[in-house]
């Protein structure tokens, strides 16, 4: 007799729950703890070279880290995560108890999508209030070769802006408006795409028809000079704003912050395709961990005995993969514009999701 409840068995819900969240915590631990060492090493070094900074610096890197780490690798960690559950499962007969019981695959999954549900309103949560803060400062500290940075919240880092045929880069941008700060300023002067002048500030303030630039070291490249200036004004019609809308960083901006940073660049002129991409992509990816019990499912059914649970489970892994490689892709055309924001998004999602349908369907026939 078959059994139509969504939860046949509350019991059983609760411990399918069981094992899918502690085997894909388990997996995210090693997987972050691992990853995290290798990066470590590379960066140690770097942090240490500069003059003040102390292991105290190297373990508030681990910390802006981890947060990035955990976001890119947690729907990766529950498809791992799920595909042990359900071997186990499998290996133990408990699946073939489960189908003897009366309930359809679906109804064996549907505890585990409950559960998804919730770590993707979790993740979508922690990526808005400690991921975008971490990835913000940790780009700057990194742009800034490790050097001590403003303690601002509203931090750029890295940011370059055509004002006529001149380049503008400022190394670290904080604060909004008048408050506004430039760090380590380099101006590329040209007329007619030729270069003229090289202007190196330490750092510059909106003033009165311009940025007022101090300690600046000017190279003449017609004269081939260089000149030193403890206080000197440049970069005439240039506003605070643009250097605001000069980098948007979909991983560095909350979803409402970004959205209305999408708001000012189309005001602007500019592009919002990269911007608007990213937004939808911000309910997009936590999302995905929807489909990693259904990408999974293939390793739970089909006799043991059969001796062709490794093979399932390498098919569950490889849907997996190619879910998460299909959706850089489409993110990444989404980016350069050859997609529109809402496609490069949502069509992974959807095309796996049909996917995974597909191969529970047929693998229950």
């Amino acid at each position: 007799m078959i059994n139509l409840a969504f939860f046949p068995s509350r019991r059983l819900a609760w411990y399918m729950v069981k094992l899918f969240l502690t085997r894909s915590l388990a997996v995210l631990f090693a997987l972050v703890l691992v990853l995290m060492t290798l990066d470590l090493l590379g960066e140690a070094g770097k942090i240490l070279a500069v003059p003040g900074n102390s292991d105290s610096d190297l373990w508030h890197y681990v910390v802006l880290r981890i947060p990035l780490l955990v976001s890119r690798f947690l729907p990766f960690s529950v498809l791992l995560g799920t595909l042990i559950a359900f071997v186990a499962l499998n290996q133990n007969s408990e699946v073939v108890a489960m189908k003897a019981a009366g309930l359809s695959a679906h109804q064996i999954l549907a505890p585990l999508i409950v559960a998804s549900i919730g770590i993707s309103a979790a993740l979508f949560a922690f990526n808005e209030g400690v991921v975008v803060n971490s990835a913000r400062h940790v780009d700057a500290w990194s742009d800034n070769d490790y050097k001590p940075i403003p303690p601002t919240s509203g931090i750029l880092s890295n940011v370059w802006l055509l004002q006529g045929d001149d380049l503008v880069r400022a190394a670290i941008v904080s604060g909004r408006g008048a408050r506004m700060r430039l760090q380590q300023v380099s101006l590329y002067d040209r007329t007619g795409g030729v270069l003229q002048r090289v202007i190196n500030a330490k750092s510059a303030r909106p003033a009165a028809g311009g940025w007022a630039l101090e300690d600046a070291q000017v190279y003449d490249a017609n004269m081939n000079v260089v000149r030193h200036y403890p206080a000197l004004k440049a970069l005439a019609g240039v506003r605070p704003d643009q250097f605001t809308l000069a980098k948007v960083d979909p991983t560095e901006l909350d979803y409402w912050t970004l959205k209305a940073r999408i708001a000012e660049l189309k005001a602007a002129g500019r592009p919002t395709d990269e911007a608007r991409a990213g937004l939808a992509h911000k309910i997009a990816q936590p999302l995905s961990i929807l489909l990693m019990p259904l990408l999974a499912a293939v390793a739970a059914f089909g006799l043991a005995r059969s001796g062709q649970v490794l093979v399932r489970a390498s098919i569950g892994m490889a849907l997996g993969f190619a879910y998460f490689v299909a959706d850089n892709f489409s993110l990444a055309m989404g980016n350069a514009g050859a997609y529109p924001a809402v496609v490069a998004a949502w069509a992974p999602f959807f095309l796996f999701l049909l996917i995974g349908e597909a191969v529970l369907v047929r693998t229950e026939e």
